[in-house]
């Protein structure tokens, strides 16, 4: 349960290659803090990664005195390689994400033919259930279970701040696409009322900002705001509405360019493939393995 009364720094570090919002939440009386969806840069095109994001971050981070305690990840992302297990090695601070990404590995398991992956969640530290707590210094963070965009997706309340991913974007983009493997525009709807019945105070932070019409990158709203402008919940009076109009949309849109790469990263807690003989990493693609596609 959400209060509003507390009120957690929080700090956006905007993607604008991805179009990904990365976040640093913290307790103004300890300086302690977590790490919500980090970016690790990948250009698709030499093959080449970096830490410049990251390290963004932990510059941030070391300026403003403070303590990592966390590095979370929302969902496993298909449009941008996580750096949580970056960061981890830089700042010990353990790595987690929710319990259902073990659907989501045994789903992809099977489409990148990984003969020796553990599908079963060792690669964090820590798996969240639905309606667990933990502590971020004395800030309490809960765990809500919202699928739909993915099998695995979660949303952080953190005092009256809550990190909602894919599932809500800003009120003039709507709510995140279902067409992914294990998706399901039923679940999202279910997720959204999930998110909507918090205070209609509560600051939701989104997980990526398309910037439509070419406005500057926006990241924060409300439930409020949501309740009353969200250009896609505003259109559909009930569930069955909802699940046609985000049906119709996901037929319309291109796979995002990285999700291949990222995904094989990604439900491997942000570890790059380990070198092969010649000392080089490989990603690997499997071909025509999502299906008819949109060709943009």
């Amino acid at each position: 349960m959400t209060n509003i009364s507390i009120r957690p720094n929080v700090e956006a570090f905007f993607d604008k290659r991805t179009f990904s919002v990365q976040y640093v939440v913290s307790d103004p009386e300890t300086g302690a803090c977590a790490i919500i969806d980090p970016v690790l840069d990948f250009d698709e095109k030499s093959g080449a990664t970096a830490t410049i994001n990251a390290d963004r971050i932990l510059n941030y981070v070391e300026a403003a005195k403070l303590k990592v305690e966390w590095i979370l990840d929302t969902h496993p992302h298909a449009d941008h390689f996580s750096a949580a297990h970056y960061l981890h090695m830089q700042t010990g601070a353990p790595c987690a994400i929710g319990s259902h990404v073990v659907d989501v590995q045994a789903l992809w398991k099977g489409i990148y033919n990984w003969e020796e992956f553990e599908p079963d969640g060792s690669q964090w530290h820590r798996l969240f259930e639905h309606g667990e707590s933990f502590r971020i210094g004395e800030l309490n963070a809960s765990v809500m279970f919202s699928p739909g965009h993915t099998l695995a997706s979660i949303t952080y309340v953190i005092g009256d701040a809550a990190f909602v991913h894919d599932t809500l974007f800003m009120p003039d983009s709507g709510t995140a696409r279902t067409d992914f493997p294990g998706g399901s525009a039923e679940q999202l709807w279910q997720s959204i009322q999930g998110i909507l019945a918090l205070p209609d105070e509560t600051r939701l932070f989104v997980g990526h900002d398309y910037q439509p019409d070419g406005r500057s990158p926006m990241w924060q709203s409300s439930v409020g705001e949501q309740k009353a402008s969200n250009s896609h919940l505003s259109r559909c009076q009930t569930k069955e509405e909802f699940i046609a109009l985000r049906e119709a949309r996901d037929k319309t849109l291109p796979m995002p360019k990285l999700i291949l790469p990222a995904l094989q990263i990604n439900l491997n807690a942000g570890r790059l493939p380990e070198p092969e003989a010649n000392g080089t990493r490989y990603l690997k693609i499997p071909l025509n393995a999502l299906g008819s596609v949109i060709w943009d």
